[in-house]
């Protein structure tokens, strides 16, 4: 059963606590969509001032979209479009300070107003993304993209 912790540590200490939880959520089970749902769904818990964490999946040469936790959002997203697909494509986490200021943001919640998208990529090969929105701009700092990289580092050996 899962415990719902206090975060009450430092942000840094805070984000060891999260991945830790990760890892002692999903160790033990292999379906991929089971372990994504409960990654988005503890990072929706664990992060304050968000209004989507969530997965896009590659399929068929574009981003499809995966489990979630926020309003219902676009489905497809190109390779090479919007934030998202920037991301995937260039295999490089992208943090956006204002999505109004980002050329070909895709716009699924207009209350979104930062993001931040990392890539999931294991022995190699690109798996999709994690997606990231904030109704706040400037929400997304260096030390949440050096965690949320981890997270996924650790994600990923699950699915």
């Amino acid at each position: 059963m899962f415990k719902v912790e206090n975060y009450s540590e430092s942000r840094d200490k805070n984000y060891d606590l999260l991945i830790k939880q990760l890892k002692a959520l999903i160790e033990d089970e292999k379906n991929a969509i089971a372990n994504l749902s409960n990654a988005s769904a503890l990072l929706n818990q664990f992060l304050d001032r968000v209004n989507w964490t969530g997965f896009y999946l590659v399929e068929d040469g574009e981003l499809v979209l995966g489990p979630f936790q926020g309003l219902p959002a676009c489905v497809r997203i190109p390779l090479g479009k919007g934030v998202c697909g920037t991301a995937a494509s260039k295999r490089e986490t992208v943090r956006v300070e204002d999505v109004h200021s980002f050329p070909g943001h895709i716009a699924c919640d207009a209350a979104s107003q930062s993001e931040i998208v990392v890539p999931m990529i294991k022995d190699g090969k690109l798996l999709g993304v994690l997606d990231i929105d904030s109704p706040e701009t400037n929400r997304f700092d260096e030390l949440d993209q050096l965690k949320l990289e981890k997270f996924v580092e650790v994600l990923v050996q699950y699915i």
